[in-house]
Order: C-alpha cells, then structure tokens, then sequence
C-alpha cells in the first residue's frame, strides 16, 4: 500500500512538472491584468467625448513646472524688471553652469561675451543683437529672466528648454558679463 501511495504521488508530481510551461504562467489569477485590452490613441473609447487621449484635470499643474506669475506684455517685463529677484542666493550660483547653458543656448546669437557678436550676428544671419552694455539698456535679473522665459521681440521663449533653475544660472552669468563688460 506504501508503494501504491508513493507510485501515485511521483506519478502526479511528474505530470505537474511535465506540463509546466516556463515561458508563460500556467494559471493566471486575474488574467485581465496579463492580457489588457489595447486602446489607440485617438481611437473611440468608453470615455464621455468618445476619445482616448483626455485634456489633464482642470487647473492641474504638471509635475516640477513652477508657474510664473507675471503675463507677456510691456507692462510685465517693466514689473519683472523692476521687481523679481532671483531665488539663488551666493552659494547657489554657479557660474561654470551658467556659462555652459550660455553657450549653448545663447551665445550662437549674443556671443561667448554679451557682446553681441554671435556666430549667427557675424554671418549676417540674424542683425540688431545688441550687446549687454549698451547704453539706456538697463538690464535687470527681473528683465532677463522674463525675456528667457517669453522671449522678446526677435527672441523666441527658452522656458521649454531650460527648467527654473537653469534659468536663474543664466541670469547671473549673463550679469557676470554685463559686469565685465563694463570694465
């Protein structure tokens, strides 16, 4: 009788391991979460409007975006320019990173110096760069945040392509070469 028992069990533990398929489960537990139903982006779906891709919630902010306050128009670059101050106090300002994002992104039209003299200016591609110590050009941490965040006049925005703080980098390095400028 023990070895009829014994018989049965490897017999049942063979069929076990036989029909073990290691490249898939054998039982799924709730087969709806292995197997979901694909929808198409733009496709119909069970959603009031009958479109998969939805609007985010309203007045939902995107996660690490930080709004700016002040609107696009003459009457807000004068208040950032006489108001807003940069958040980085002396410890935070790092010059090396500022000039890197400089040179990267503006120094192809205002030159490596703020001179006006970018690579785009020299071949007459794009004219009018002025430099940064003109005169009656009073420029402001305020004024040059708000012009890389919206742009200004010729200028397209830079506040896709550079987060908050990278801005603010900018802005010292670019007040670094104002200041040496003025020399």
């Amino acid at each position: 009788m023990k070895s009829l028992i014994k018989i049965v069990v490897i017999a049942l533990v063979f069929v076990a391991v036989s029909c073990n398929k290691s490249t898939a489960p054998n039982y799924q537990f709730m087969p709806n979460m292995y197997e979901s139903a694909g929808y198409e982006t733009y496709g119909e779906a069970k959603f009031p409007n009958g479109i998969e891709a939805q609007l985010p919630a309203q007045g939902s902010i995107a996660r690490g975006y930080v709004p700016f306050d002040i609107e696009n128009s003459t009457e807000g670059y004068d208040l950032a320019k006489t108001t807003l101050e940069g958040p980085l106090d002396s410890m935070a300002v790092d010059l090396n990173r500022g000039k890197e994002l400089y040179d990267i992104y503006c120094g192809i039209c205002h030159g490596n110096k703020g001179n006006g003299q970018g690579n785009l200016v020299k071949r007459e591609k794009i004219l009018g760069i002025p430099s940064y110590d003109d005169a009656g050009r009073a420029i402001t941490e305020g004024s040059i945040y708000h012009t890389i965040y919206y742009g200004k006049n010729a200028m397209g925005s830079y506040a896709n392509q550079l987060n908050e703080e990278e801005r603010w980098q900018v802005v010292s390095y670019v007040l670094k070469l104002k200041a040496d400028l003025e020399k």
